[in-house]
C-alpha cells in the first residue's frame, strides 16, 4: 500500500497547509512472563523536517512459517484471590460514550477523545475544581467497529506551540493530524500522515511522543494478516515520524517510517526511565502480549502468537491468555513497571520490571470493579483510568495502591 505523507514546518502548522474538511479480539490462561532484557534502548536524534521524505522501500522479507509453542515456562502471576471495594475515587469525567486516550497537556489538565462521536473534551485540573467540557469535534471521521477517533498525544514543546496530535479513521484509511489549540477549542486540523490500512478491526491508534522528539504510532493489520510482514505496508507496525509527518532520521530501513514490524494490533506505548519502548499487542486466539520494542526487529505475527519463534523473531516480554487481559493503553509508573489497561480482563496488570531489564511476577488489580479499561495515566501521585463499556463510561483518579503502585 503507497504512503502518503504531508510535510510542514512546525511553524506553519496553524492553519497554512490545506485542513481536514469541517464536517479487543480475543481467549482464557495464565499470563507468563520473559527473562533477562536484551534490549538496547532507543536511537535518539533530534527531530528534523524532511523535504522530500521518500517512500517506503519495497522489501519483501522471507520468513518461515513458525508455530506456536507450548505454554512457556513462566513466572507465576500473582492475583489478588478477591479485591475489596475500591475507595478514595474520584469521577473527573462522566456520561462518555467509548472513550479512548487520555493526552496530558502541561498545565495538568487533560485531553479526553470518544471514538465513535469523535468528540474531544477538556479535563480540567482537579486542584482548580474547573468544569469538563467538550471542546470539539474532530472532523472527517468515520466511526466503525473498532475505528474512529483513537489516540491523542501532545508533544513536549506544546507551551511554546500550541498544537497536540489525533489518530483517526476515514472512509478509506487511518491518518494523523495536527490540531491547533486556542486554550478553549481546537482549531481547524491539518492532515501530517495518511495511508495507514484501516479496517471494522486492527485500526492501531496508540500515539505517544517519545524521549527523542519523534512521534510514535501504532497501527494494526486491519484484518489483512499478511500486511504486518509486508515492508511495504504500513498495516501491523510501529512507526517513528517527525512531528510534521516524514520518516524520522536513524528509523532502521531507510527512508520508510516503519520502526517495528510484525505486529496484529498495537494499543499502547510508553518508555521507561532509560529509554527502552514497551507496547501492548492483542493477540487472536492464544497470547497477549507486552512486547520491548527494539528498532528494526519483527514481532512474529503472523506466523508465530506469543512466544516460541526462534531467532527469526524477537518474542514478548510477557504474555497473557486474551480472557484475562486484551490490552489497551500503558504506562510506565513512578515505580518503573508497566502498567497495562485489560478490556476483557477488566483490570489493571502491573509488570515489575528491574533495572537489569528482569521481568517479574505480573499481578493483578481492580479486576472487575469498573468493567473494561482502556486507557492509564500517573498524575500527581494518583492513578487515572479510562473506562470501556460502551456507554456511561468515566475518567477515574484512584489513589496509585489500587493498582499495584503504592
Amino acid at each position: 500500500m503507497p504512503l502518503h505523507t504531508r510535510t510542514l514546518g512546525r511553524a506553519l502548522l496553524v492553519g497554512v497547509l490545506v485542513p481536514v474538511a469541517l464536517s479487543g479480539c480475543s481467549q482464557s490462561g495464565t499470563p507468563t512472563v520473559g527473562g533477562t532484557s536484551t534490549a538496547t534502548g532507543l536511537t535518539s536524534t533530534s527531530p528534523t523536517t524532511s523535504t522530500s521524505p521518500s517512500s517506503v522501500p519495497t522489501v519483501t522479507p522471507s520468513r518461515p512459517t513458525v508455530t506456536t509453542s507450548s505454554t512457556p515456562s513462566t513466572t507465576a502471576p500473582t492475583s489478588a484471590p478477591s479485591q475489596p471495594a475500591p475507595t478514595g475515587a474520584t469521577t473527573l469525567l462522566g456520561g462518555l460514550d467509548t472513550p479512548w486516550s487520555i493526552a496530558m497537556l502541561p498545565d495538568g489538565s487533560a485531553l479526553v477523545s470518544e471514538r465513535d462521536t469523535a468528540d474531544i473534551h477538556l479535563v480540567p485540573a482537579p486542584e482548580t475544581r474547573g468544569r469538563a467540557k467538550v471542546v470539539g469535534r474532530l472532523p472527517g471521521v468515520h466511526a466503525e467497529g473498532e475505528g474512529g477517533l483513537l489516540g491523542l498525544a501532545v508533544p513536549v514543546d506544546f507551551d511554546v506551540n500550541p498544537v497536540f496530535y489525533a489518530y483517526y479513521s476515514t472512509d478509506s484509511d487511518n491518518r494523523i493530524a495536527a490540531v491547533p489549540w486556542r486554550g478553549d477549542r481546537i482549531g481547524t486540523p491539518v492532515v501530517i500522515f495518511s495511508g495507514i490500512p484501516r479496517g471494522r478491526n486492527h485500526n492501531g491508534g496508540r500515539i505517544a511522543f517519545g524521549p527523542d522528539g519523534d512521534l510514535y504510532v501504532g497501527t494494526g493489520d486491519a484484518g489483512d494478516r499478511s500486511l504486518a510482514q509486508n515492508l511495504d505496508s504500513l498495516g501491523g507496525k510501529i512507526l517513528r515520524i517527525t512531528p510534521e509527518g516524514a520518516p524520522a532520521p536513524g528509523n532502521p530501513f531507510g527512508g520508510s517510517p516503519i520502526w517495528s514490524y510484525g505486529h496484529r494490533n498495537v494499543q499502547g506505548l510508553a518508555w521507561d526511565k532509560a529509554g527502552h519502548l514497551y507496547a501492548s499487542e492483542l493477540g487472536a486466539d492464544t497470547w497477549d502480549e507486552l512486547n520491548r520494542i527494539e528498532p528494526g526487529k519483527d514481532y512474529g505475527w503472523p506466523d508465530v502468537e506469543g512466544k516460541g519463534g526462534g531467532a527469526d523473531y524477537t518474542d514478548p516480554i510477557a504474555v497473557w491468555r486474551p480472557a484475562q487481559l486484551s490490552p489497551s493503553g500503558i504506562a510506565v509508573g513512578p515505580d518503573g513497571a508497566v502498567y497495562i489497561a485489560a478490556l476483557r480482563g477488566q483490570s489493571v496488570w502491573r509488570v515489575p520490571i528491574g533495572a537489569d531489564g528482569q521481568v517479574g511476577a505480573p499481578t493483578r488489580h481492580l479486576q472487575g470493579a469498573y468493567g473494561r479499561i482502556r486507557d492509564i495515566r500517573f498524575v500527581d501521585g494518583r492513578a487515572w483510568i479510562l473506562t470501556s463499556n460502551g456507554t456511561g463510561d468515566r475518567l477515574l483518579s484512584l489513589p496509585r495502591a489500587q493498582v499495584g503502585a503504592g
